[in-house]
């Protein structure tokens, strides 16, 4: 097994005890049919199903997209240091092709022709990157300036890389807000509402649950005291020391301030609604600017942990492959023990984003129903390790089918956010995804 890093440089949080926002739609609705019909082999048969009816494009073409969004990302890398008074942006239009944005400025000749040599579009508009992330940067200024009674309204700020703005995510549409937000960039979303615990009984030492793999996707239950939550696994790693880790949510902890001590809370597989035995428990959980937990894996259990597999539960898996960026417009894929695999497209990265008393500020989100239960679980782009679950839009529905009935009548989507899991390893030397 290999190991890997980067390639490239509530409503309701998803267990039973938080909360989120929703964000900008940056690229919405299905992509573009697809002319591939023939089905990726190495794809089990229950992500090509969702591939097909959420993104409308063949398994192939979802591959293809997801390796074009790492080309961009990798592009956009370069720009930005080569070109930072011009670019402004790169992302994967509703057909999946590669756009870059360039502003008029020093070098606007040469990103151009860089652009075009790479085979991206190029769309020419009024704002560089830089020039985005200043008034990114001043709302955000402007907001720590200003009462409760106007603060509390607003629930993020975000880059609009494909319409070249800052997006607002608000509770309500008459907000004093400074000149520079285009009023046709305010979202209007409900506000945050509070979640509630899971109820996991205790079931003692259960013959014949255990011994066969555990990958990301499956279903565990977090302990603490009489505190306990539902989560799924996230990916499977290694820590600096080469000790086997799984990299979940972290609102998964339910003490957090416990943690990596002696009563650090535990993580139990399930054996239906009932705890079965102890995996391992949480030696890093960080909740606030971010959302990870890095589990240890005890001993007599890690071998369970030695894959580099996403599944939905007790189905095939998808071996991982490597890490990717988050880009707009790039397909991803969510695994959950609640709701299994759903698709959609990231809309936006890099974002901050209100969820019940904390704010995320590298989360990226994309349009894809995840329930409470899925938290914790993978998100991929391809067979590329992307992010982990954080929150949710419509974690009060009891189905998908309902919110997503609803996005297809008034174009208000549900939105999952996500932690990258590129920004968990560079905040953490020396962890690694297994990858195959």
């Amino acid at each position: 097994m290999r190991f890997s890093s980067p390639a490239v440089g509530r409503p309701r949080a998803l267990v039973r005890t938080a909360a989120i926002a929703a964000a900008a739609l940056l690229v919405a609705g299905p992509m573009a049919t697809s002319a591939h019909a023939e089905p990726a082999p190495a794809l089990p048969q229950e992500l090509i199903n969702a591939i097909q009816r959420d993104l409308k494009i063949s398994p192939q073409d979802y591959l293809d997209r997801a390796d074009l969004a790492q080309e961009v990302a990798a592009f956009a890398t370069t720009a930005q240091r080569q070109f930072p008074q011009v670019f402004a942006g790169a992302w994967l239009n509703e057909v999946g092709k590669g756009v870059v944005a360039l502003a008029q400025g020093n070098g606007l000749d040469s990103a151009r022709e860089a652009a075009q040599d790479a085979g991206f579009e190029v769309r020419n508009v009024a704002k560089s990157e830089a020039v985005l992330r200043g008034e990114k940067n001043a709302f955000q200024r402007w907001l720590d300036e200003q009462p409760e009674s106007v603060s509390k309204f607003v629930r993020g700020v975000v880059i609009d890389t494909v319409n070249n703005s800052i997006a607002v995510r608000a509770d309500k549409s008459d907000l004093p807000l400074p000149g520079f937000v285009d009023p046709a960039r305010v979202i209007v979303m409900a506000p945050p509402m509070a979640g509630e615990e899971a109820d996991i009984q205790r079931a003692g030492e259960i013959a014949g649950t255990a011994g066969g793999p555990l990958a990301a996707g499956d279903g565990y239950a977090s302990v603490a005291g009489r505190m306990s939550l539902r989560c799924s696994l996230g990916f499977n790693g290694s820590d600096s020391a080469g000790n086997t880790v799984n990299i979940t949510a972290g609102h998964c902890n339910p003490n957090i301030p416990a943690t990596g001590g002696a009563n650090s809370p535990g993580v139990y597989e399930l054996n239906g609604e009932n705890l079965a035995g102890q995996l391992g428990s949480f030696q890093k959980s960080v909740l606030g600017n971010q959302d990870y937990s890095i589990v240890s894996i005890n001993d007599d259990v890690r071998d369970r942990f030695a894959n580099n597999l996403v599944r939905v539960p007790r189905a095939n898996p998808i071996a991982v492959t490597g890490v990717a960026t988050p880009v707009v417009g790039a397909p991803v894929c969510k695994s959950g023990s609640r709701t299994g695999f759903s698709c959609g497209v990231v809309n936006a990265v890099d974002q901050v984003v209100q969820v019940g008393e904390r704010q995320l500020t590298q989360s990226f989100s994309a349009n894809i129903c995840a329930l409470p239960g899925d938290s914790g679980g993978p998100i991929v782009t391809g067979t590329m390790a992307l992010g982990i679950s954080s929150a949710s839009s419509v974690a009060d529905y009891p189905i998908c089918e309902i919110p997503n009935l609803i996005g297809l009548l008034t174009g208000n989507t549900p939105q999952l956010f996500a932690q990258p899991v590129s920004v968990v390893l560079s905040d953490n030397p020396g962890l690694r995804v297994r990858t195959n």
